[in-house]
């Protein structure tokens, strides 16, 4: 419905900022015109009653405008060439890697410099985990943010950061950055206003005063999420007696999203990244976005609304960028941030599929594919034209993601399934290969969640300690495994660094006080470019697994049927220890078949049938050799932890 009023407001920020609307910025100016009325409804969900709406309503726009006025031609031209491909991050040509710059380089222009690693493994897209300003000691890793805008002097520079991605644009690689949406460290300058009394900030975070019973009643509903670190969810500030939002650490202070200029502000800041020439922006912990008191603040619908809102307003200003929600929660819960209803695929355009990843971790701990299987349904509502990051870890650690009536329906008691895994791979069960730990264990619930390398989680870190030769090549067996699994499942693939080449378990931040009370950073490796360069040396087990992950990402470029049409198929699970699923696209079939079975396995030939009753061939991309499909009664046979890629020919 037309609406004049809003016609004209935006009529009047575009002659404020000189907006050539019949020319130059003709095609913004439709977008922004298109765009306004559903700008407009979102934004009044959340803020028709707050006295302050209005005015910042017209900020938010003047935000948008700005952004494409400030917008590079470089970035505008690459807007419009992933628009001609339309949903650009659905190809099978991507592959990521995650890492932290100063871990793994030192510094952004060291990063530049290193940039041949990744064209040699086939990664042509970053991930640069956290690099804008955090306090040493206070900085959780870099998402206690003291300022969105300036790089951390750690890695250097925000003009190094300029070159890099410069560098990275002549290398057609993608590059994606984090915004830490749901708060700041105490040591920003929003913080430090607020501690001096402020008023105006102190309404950007929930703060009250000493005697307040709002924090109590807040705490009533609220989870802890790092109850053996940081218990509870508010913390008193002394330098103005009041209590604040703190649900993560206690120098993380939670934003205020019920006042609209907090909204702006960030979205100022999202706006700032996209014209940084960041491709994809991932959203730290969105699921905290909304605060209500009697929920437990976490994915309230308000929380969506505003994710709607940013989504609507980058694809105004800056096309180009997709945004990233780091919702781990179970798949009905993550689904949501994909859109629903009229917003249905329109919200965000990634997510992580953190309930596979933790599944597969499973599936290598039990040899039983059952539990995997009995999420699917629910992961499979994914709507097409958004996508996943698919992974076998990351910087996090591993929760277990998934519901107990999943757990239950394969068969096992949920309580007790979860302790044999925590068991497993914090190496206490008996006859475990893992070395990992335990982290943010809650003694009053008995959750837990886990720790460590992919190489150590596979057991290679034992295997080499204990000069176990069948060990290590069983490891490494699984590490391929994992990384197979999740390359091809639909998505794009992000490997974690260091994975490449089978680092295990870094104890080195066990000397750093401001890392040694958390366990995550043993699989965050500091990296060692002498041992690196073992990837070139034959035999070596950087060599081995090096090459053998650069196969794999080359085998995923060439087969365009496993990008993401929304287009994967789970096997009939004639064998629990197989897990099997068909990638289809027109008359190409590929089905991608995995044994977690510490035996081999035998699976029957009509598995494939029910797909295609005219097989005759199946090549194999990772043996090299074809398979001549046999009748129903006979079996394709595939080694303890091994797996195919099964073209049918």
């Amino acid at each position: 419905m037309y609406n004049p009023h809003l016609h004209q407001l935006i009529n009047a920020s575009a002659q404020k900022s000189k907006l050539d609307i019949g020319g130059a910025d003709n095609a913004f100016y439709v977008r922004l015109l298109t765009s306004a009325e559903t700008m407009n409804q979102l934004y009044s969900e959340l803020y028709s009653k707050h006295p302050a709406g209005e005015p910042l309503f017209e900020a938010m726009i003047d935000a948008v405008i700005n952004a494409h006025i400030s917008r590079s031609a470089e970035l505008k031209r690459k807007d419009d060439e992933k628009a001609a491909l339309g949903n650009w991050y659905l190809s099978n040509d991507i592959t990521g890697m995650s890492l932290y710059v100063d871990r793994f380089c030192g510094t952004l222009k060291n990063l530049g410099n290193k940039l041949d690693h990744f064209e040699k493994l086939g990664v042509n897209f970053l991930h640069l985990l956290p690099i804008f300003q955090s306090p040493a000691g206070e900085s959780d890793g870099g998402y206690a943010v003291s300022d969105f805008r300036k790089v951390d002097k750690r890695f250097g520079s925000t003009k190094d950061l300029e070159g890099l991605q410069q560098k990275m644009i002549a290398a057609d690689m993608y590059l994606m950055l984090d915004i830490v949406l749901n708060h700041t460290s105490h040591r920003h300058e929003w913080a430090e206003k607020a501690k001096q009394g402020d008023a105006k900030y102190q309404d950007y975070f929930y703060m009250y005063d000493a005697d307040s019973p709002i924090p109590t009643a807040f705490e009533q509903h609220m989870p802890e999420i790092f109850p053996e670190s940081s218990p509870g969810n508010f913390t008193f500030v002394p330098e103005c007696n009041k209590w604040v939002m703190t649900v993560f650490h206690s120098y993380q202070w939670d934003l205020n999203y019920t006042n609209p200029a907090v909204f702006v502000d960030m979205l100022d800041n999202v706006l700032y990244y996209a014209n940084l020439g960041v491709d994809i922006l991932r959203i730290d912990a969105p699921i905290f976005l909304w605060k209500q008191i009697g929920t437990i603040c976490q994915n309230l619908p308000e929380t969506h609304t505003i994710l709607r809102l940013i989504k609507q307003c980058v694809l105004t200003a800056t096309p180009g960028m997709a945004l990233l929600a780091e919702a781990i929660a179970a798949p009905r819960d993550i689904m949501k941030y994909f859109g629903s209803g009229l917003f249905k695929g329109k919200e965000c355009d990634f997510a992580y599929n953190a309930t596979q990843m933790a599944l597969q971790w499973d599936m290598l701990a039990t040899g039983n594919t059952r539990v995997m299987l009995g999420a699917q349904h629910d992961i499979a509502q994914k709507p097409y034209g958004a996508t996943w990051i698919t992974y076998t870890r990351c910087h996090d650690d591993i929760g277990l993601a998934y519901d107990d009536s999943i757990i239950s329906a394969a068969g096992f008691e949920p309580r007790e399934h979860r302790k044999f895994l925590w068991e497993y791979y914090s190496g206490k069960y008996p006859g475990s290969p893992a070395t990992g730990e335990l982290f943010s264990v809650n003694h009053k619930t008995g959750d837990a969640r886990i720790s460590g390398s992919l190489a150590s989680m596979c057991g290679l870190e034992k295997a080499l300690n204990e000069k176990d030769k069948p060990g290590i090549e069983t490891a490494i067996d699984k590490i391929l495994l994992m990384q197979a699994h999740s390359f091809f499942l639909g998505g794009v693939p992000m490997l974690f660094y260091g994975d490449e080449l089978g680092y295990t378990n870094d104890y080195s931040y066990l000397d750093d006080p401001g890392k040694s009370y958390d366990n995550r950073w043993m699989h965050r490796p500091v990296i060692d470019w002498k041992k690196n360069k073992l990837i070139d040396k034959a035999g070596t087990l950087e060599q081995r697994i090096f090459a053998a992950t650069q196969k794999l990402i080359s085998i995923r470029r060439k087969l365009p049927v496993v990008a993401d049409y929304s287009n994967l198929r789970w096997l009939t699970p004639y064998n629990f220890h197989v897990a099997g699923y068909l990638r289809q696209h027109g008359d190409k079939q590929l089905f991608c078949i995995f044994n977690f079975g510490a035996d081999a396995a035998f699976l029957t030939w009509y598995a494939f049938k029910e797909h295609n009753n005219t097989l005759v061939t199946l090549y194999d991309h990772w043996t090299e050799q074809e398979f001549t499909v046999g009748s129903n009664e006979d079996y394709l046979i595939i080694k303890p932890y091994g797996f195919h890629l099964l073209e049918v020919v």
